[in-house]
């Protein structure tokens, strides 16, 4: 049943970076989707109307939020999971013409400025621009302008020329958000490289087999296949003769039993990792889908937990321990 919520004045609904499938409209207050332009780096407002409904594509598309949902005065929202949603919308044409609506509005938005885009340099091709794009916010330290432009690329071109070092590239951009936030951390090896020179089959030191398998394993990730990049995660982890790219393997095989829903099995597999490899640079993170599961089948005790353990390790990046804190809150709320 949809259940109505209140939320105060500057608090927040949910975060960039969040997965959930829940739908909220909006009944009476003021309330904000902040997100990033991509090509600028200015925080975009949207601003939700009495009557109009948020999150809906993330929820949908079972994908992370792009936006922070910002509470700018006291506010009254209506929650819906997905399957309610769904069904007040096939009861209600005024809903689907209402998304119809935003939806338009927000492809408009997106044609300008990929149009822009290209008319900057019609020399490059968007394959080329798109992989540029993201070297460009890496090389910035704008790692969530970075992560995003890198997975864009990974799902609309996952044989392309620059897959492996777009993999790795995205998997730093997401580690270096966590650990050090925007405008921080160290400079990247490889960053600038032109197509050319990563096609080049002398530039330095090569991939390995296991470590091309897992950069292909981590696109077919991005994409939401979870059970293609499960197999192959699993082939790395059992046969992979490259150390490093094994044990990125074991964590990334936690990552999709969580993806899948199989709670129990991450819980299962992130404990035996954590015993066996205890001084892994992920560790918090594992710690943290420990205690997400947990969560998730209900045992909040034991998820209290894991992210009391994680708030109190000198390894946990900042955006790592803002979804830490935001579930200790959610568990005594």
């Amino acid at each position: 049943m949809p259940r109505p919520m209140s939320f105060k004045a500057n608090s927040v609904i949910y975060f960039s970076g969040d997965v959930s499938d829940k739908i909220y409209i909006l009944k009476s207050g003021r309330i904000s989707l902040n997100s990033t332009d991509i090509e600028t780096g200015q925080e975009i407002h949207d601003y939700i109307q009495t009557g109009e409904f948020f999150g809906v594509k993330s929820a949908l598309g079972k994908y992370p939020r792009e936006e922070n949902a910002v509470v700018l005065s006291d506010s009254a929202v209506i929650l819906f999971t997905v399957p309610e949603f769904e069904a007040l919308a096939s009861q209600n044409t005024r809903i689907i013409m209402k998304m119809l609506k935003v939806f338009s509005t927000q492809l408009r938005r997106m044609h300008v400025k990929v149009s822009g885009l290209l008319a900057q340099d019609k020399q490059v091709d968007p394959e080329t621009g798109l992989f540029n794009s993201g070297q460009y916010y890496l090389s910035k330290k704008r790692y969530e302008q970075a992560l995003y432009a890198f997975r864009r690329y990974l799902t609309y071109y996952p044989s392309g020329r620059m897959n492996a070092k777009a993999s790795e590239f995205a998997q730093k951009a997401e580690q270096f958000a966590q650990e050090y936030g925007a405008g921080k951390g160290p400079n990247i090896s490889g960053v600038g490289s032109t197509a050319e020179e990563i096609d080049k089959p002398d530039r330095g030191r090569q991939l390995s087999d296991s470590a091309k398998e897992f950069y292909a394993a981590v696109s077919v990730f991005s994409q939401q296949k979870y059970t293609d990049a499960l197999k192959t995660f699993k082939m790395i982890a059992e046969n992979g003769t490259d150390e490093e790219y094994r044990i990125k393997s074991l964590f990334e095989i936690g990552r999709c039993y969580y993806s899948l829903k199989q709670f129990d099995a991450c819980i299962k597999h992130f404990t035996g990792l954590i015993q066996r490899y205890p001084k892994i640079p992920e560790l918090p993170d594992a710690l943290y889908y420990v205690g997400q599961s947990y969560q998730e089948k209900g045992d909040t005790a034991r998820a209290g937990g894991f992210y009391n353990k994680i708030v109190s390790m000198s390894g946990a990046g900042e955006a790592l321990l803002r979804k830490v804190r935001r579930a200790i809150k959610a568990l005594e709320g």
